[in-house]
């Protein structure tokens, strides 16, 4: 039991690994046009919303409760937060309105 543990640890290190290895290895980033560079900046952003916004909508399930914690997100980083102060924000915001509303 313990081996498949270890194998499976071990394959989820390398198949973690590999795809952020590759590129370095792979390619120049001298070559790399601009134009490309610049999507690819924006990539882990559009990633985290994907996996976020599902996150929004189905919270604790009420509608309102994700808004009000997205909102306060939006608000903490449009002010310069950085991401703890950002995540503590919302957190507290949403622990304030769950002990008021329910």
């Amino acid at each position: 039991m313990l081996d498949t543990y270890i194998w499976i640890i071990l394959g989820m290190a390398a198949v973690t690994y590999i795809p952020r290895m590759l590129p370095l290895v792979a390619f120049d980033t001298e070559s790399i046009p601009p134009l490309i560079r610049g999507v690819l900046k924006n990539v882990p952003y559009a990633i985290l919303g994907a996996l976020i916004f599902p996150g929004i909508i189905t919270f604790n399930g009420e509608v309102w409760m994700g808004v009000v914690g997205a909102l306060t997100a939006f608000v903490a980083a449009y002010f310069g937060a950085s991401l703890i102060v950002i995540v503590i924000s919302s957190i507290g915001v949403l622990s304030l309105c769950s002990m008021l509303f329910t």
